[in-house]
Formats: C-alpha cells, structure tokens, sequence
C-alpha cells in the first residue's frame, strides 16, 4: 500500500485536530437566508463587471447581440463573490460573530453544471477561489483577535442540479442528463480554486446521489495527488423525505458504506429535513462510523410558503439533546438557519462533551 500524502497545512490539521477532540465544534448556517434578507436586485448581481448580463471581462469588445448577449444573472448567489464580496463577507462575520467554528463557502453552485443556466461556466475557478479567500479573510481576522479559537474554512462542493445514477425522464430510464466524468472535470476544476482560495477542509455537501460524490471524491483525489498533498475531507449527505433515504434510494448506513472507502475526517447529513426528523439517521451514523460525524439540519420543514419556522431555542433544544446522547462532534444549520440560530446552537452545546469515535481519526492517517 502506498504511503499516504503528507497534509498540506500541517499546522491548520493540527489545531483542528485538537479542536475535535476537545469540543463540539460548531458550523455555520445557511447563506442563502442571509442573502435574502438583503432583498438584492439584478443590478446587485451584475455589479461592473457583469453589467450587461454576461461577463465583460471575457467578451470587452461584445456588442450586444450573438452567443454571449444579457442573461438575467438573478439569483446566482456564487456571482455575488465577484459581485458584491461585501455582503458574502457580512454574512460570514455574522455567522462567527455568533460562535461558529468552521465557515462553509459561498460555492455551493460554483460548478459548470450549475453556472450553465447562467452562462458563465468559465468561472468555476474563480468562483471557488473567490469564496475561499472572502471566507479565509474573516477567519484570519476574527482569529487574529481570539487565537484560542482557531476558525476553519470549509471548502464547499454542493450536488450539482443533476443526478449521475437516475434518469430525469420517467419514460427512458436508461437516460442520464450527466456523466461521472463530467462531474469529476468541473469538480476537479473547483477543488483547485478553493484549495488556492486558502480552505482547510473539503466537504462533499447536500448529496442527493452517492455516484455524484464520488465523482467529487474522485476529483479531490486526483487533485490531492498531482499536488503531492492533501487537506482533509468531509462529506454531508441528505435524507430527502420520510422513507429515511437518500434520493439515490440509501439508507444512512448504506450510504456511509458507499463512501467510507474516502476515510473522511467526518460523515454527516445536512438539509431536507428539521432535526427532529433528522436524530435517527444521525444516530444511525453515529453507530457504524469510525470517524466524527456532523449535523447541520434545516430550520424545521417548509412551511406552505417555503419559508421555515424553527426558532433558534427550539433547533438549539433539539441538537442539544443530540449532543447529550453522544452522537455530535460538528453541529450547524442548513435552510432557514441564522446567525441567531447558531448563537443559540453554540451556547447549547457550549461544554458538552463531543462524540467518540469508534476507530481512528481519519486525521490520523
């Protein structure tokens, strides 16, 4: 067996490490809540650069009309790194002003399948680069000012829009609108920037699809290997509804067995569902998994307007009854959250004693 790669910060693994093992460390919550708040226009999104609805920087001499003509850009929370870095870093302030550990990056979406609706696949790169150094910035200064807290950036690949293993069209099931291949290229392409951007961590978040985080597993390693050196990773799945499965028709314990293989820093589940709904595929993680486990569920379930209605004391309530029973060593939140819900999720936890692993850390290795 080869030996395996040497940490690419050292020193970052080391205080993480020592983190984990002291306490429950606390994730952020969500940021397209935040962005929200901020009732932006499509004048925000645009900024200068994107003024006209298509990226300037790439096309200065465009004229209006042909393949790269306007295209609302609305919505595409990512392009706001470029846009509008002011507010992404607001946010992240907030959300570590409010006790958070480890910050999560704006990239959710920084992926060619996801720019695609927006035309601007060409900014995979500099989109995750960009969320990793505004996320880096507020760490660094808000560790600058309290050293005995180290603060970790979470480089973030969300799902993509598309599923590798299930066909969107019910009468052809053998069609695929997506390739593993291509989803390891544009992921490849991600990992490097936010490795570049300064993250600490990986995570492979929100997956819906086991085949498409290992597409994401995939392309970290291959870009850990032409690097000589490594980060650690962390990987979030979703139980999509009530069956306690993942979209891809996984329990949590099969999905854990589809992807231990990566020997992440931690395995967890994220979204769709409150937390409540969420303890006893958490617990059922908690039981088989060597390594730390995470939660950072949604703000109770939708309410008939998509809006959630969780309050920091109830979601902080419920994950502190998580926490009692062993089962957390990461704990945040997901759609709905806010800086007031992990305020209260942080002072919940605050002194309790965090999960031991069954095995190793994989930071061991």
């Amino acid at each position: 067996m080869s030996r395996p790669l040497p940490w690419l910060h050292p020193h970052r693994v080391a205080l993480l490490e020592q983190a984990l093992r002291e306490r429950i460390l606390v994730i952020d919550g969500a940021m397209g809540t935040m962005i929200q708040r901020h009732d932006l226009q499509e004048a925000d999104y645009r900024g200068a650069r994107f003024a006209e609805g298509y990226d300037h920087a790439q096309h200065p001499d465009h004229e209006g009309h042909g393949p790269h003509c306007g295209h609302d850009l609305k919505g595409n929370n990512d392009l706001l790194l470029l846009s509008r870095p002011e507010i992404i870093a607001g946010i992240h302030r907030a959300y570590l002003d409010a006790g958070a550990d480890l910050l999560e990056t704006n990239t959710f979406n920084a992926t060619s399948v996801s720019q695609a609706d927006y035309h601007l696949e060409h900014l995979v790169y500099e989109l995750n680069k960009a969320g990793a150094q505004v996320a880096r910035e507020q760490c660094d200064a808000i560790e600058a000012a309290t050293p005995q807290q180290p603060r970790f950036v979470i480089g973030v690949l969300g799902p993509t829009s598309r599923t590798a293993s299930i066909s969107p069209d019910v009468n052809d099931p053998g069609f695929r609108n997506t390739s593993f291949d291509e989803l390891r290229a544009t992921y490849r392409e991600a990992v490097e920037g936010l490795i570049d951007g300064g993250s600490d961590t990986i995570m492979v978040e929100t997956i819906f699809d086991t085949l498409n985080a290992k597409a994401a597993l995939y392309a970290i390693e291959e870009v850990f290997d032409a690097r000589g050196a490594r980060l650690p990773v962390m990987i979030s799945g979703t139980i999509t509804d009530a069956s306690g499965r993942t979209l891809s028709g996984q329990t949590a314990e099969a999905f854990h067995a589809s992807l231990a293989h990566a020997r992440p820093l931690s395995i967890g589940l994220n979204c769709a569902l409150g937390a409540k709904d969420l303890r006893p595929h958490v617990e059922s993680l908690s039981d088989v998994s060597p390594y730390y486990v995470s939660a950072h569920p949604n703000a109770g379930l939708p309410n008939a307007f998509g809006g959630y209605d969780e309050t920091p004391e109830e979601m902080a309530e419920v994950l502190r009854e998580f926490a009692q029973a062993g089962l957390l060593n990461l704990v945040g939140g997901c759609c709905g959250t806010s800086p007031e819900h992990i305020r209260a999720i942080a002072e919940a936890v605050r002194g309790l004693a965090p999960r031991r692993p069954a095995g190793a850390s994989a930071l061991a290795a």
